[in-house]
C-alpha cells in the first residue's frame, strides 16, 4: 500500500457523491417514513464505512492508473459498474420518484443504488491491492446494503394483500 493522493479515488467519490447530492432534493415520496425506522447498528456501520471509504480512497495512490496489465481488468470492471450506477440514477431521476422506483432492480441487481457502488469500490480495492479500502467497503456495504434491503422488505410487506 502506498500513501499519496489518488485522483482515481477522487473521481470515484465524485461519481458517487454528485447524484447523492441531487437525490437530497429528489427523495422518493414517503422515504422519511422508512428512514426513521433504520436499524441503529446498520446506520453506525454505514456512517463509519462512509468515512473510512472516503479517507482510504483518497490517501492511497494504489488506485491511480498504472501501465496496462491483466490486473487492469479489475479497474475496467469497477468502472463499468460505476457506469451502471450512473444509469441507475438517470433512470431514477427520470422516474416518478417513488420508493418502488428507487429500489427497483437494475439488470437483476437488487437495490442497485446501494449495491453497485459497493461492488465498484470493492473491485477498485482489488485493483489497488489495498486491504484498507476493501475492509472499509465491507463495513460500508454491511450497513448501506443492509439498510436498503430493510427498506425494500418494508415496501414489499406494505404491498402484500391483507387477509383476515
Amino acid at each position: 500500500m502506498n500513501f499519496g493522493f489518488s485522483y482515481v479515488g477522487l473521481i470515484y467519490l465524485l461519481m458517487l457523491t454528485i447524484p447523492n447530492l441531487l437525490w437530497t432534493k429528489n427523495k422518493p415520496k414517503d422515504y422519511e417514513k422508512y428512514a426513521s425506522k433504520e436499524n441503529k447498528v446498520l446506520a453506525i456501520l454505514e456512517r463509519a464505512g462512509q468515512a473510512l471509504v472516503w479517507c482510504s480512497a483518497l490517501i492511497f495512490s494504489d488506485f491511480n492508473l498504472k501501465p496496462w496489465s491483466n490486473w487492469s481488468w479489475w479497474l475496467v470492471a469497477s468502472f463499468v459498474i460505476m457506469i451502471l450506477y450512473k444509469i441507475y440514477w438517470l433512470r431514477y431521476f427520470r422516474s416518478e420518484k417513488t420508493m418502488h422506483g428507487f429500489y427497483s432492480s437494475l439488470i437483476g441487481i437488487p437495490v442497485p443504488g446501494a449495491t453497485l457502488p459497493i461492488i465498484a469500490f470493492l473491485l477498485l480495492a482489488i485493483y489497488g491491492k489495498n486491504i484498507v479500502l476493501a475492509v472499509s467497503v465491507l463495513i460500508l456495504g454491511i450497513g448501506h446494503i443492509g439498510i436498503h434491503l430493510m427498506h425494500l422488505k418494508a415496501i414489499t410487506r406494505q404491498d402484500e394483500p391483507k387477509t383476515n
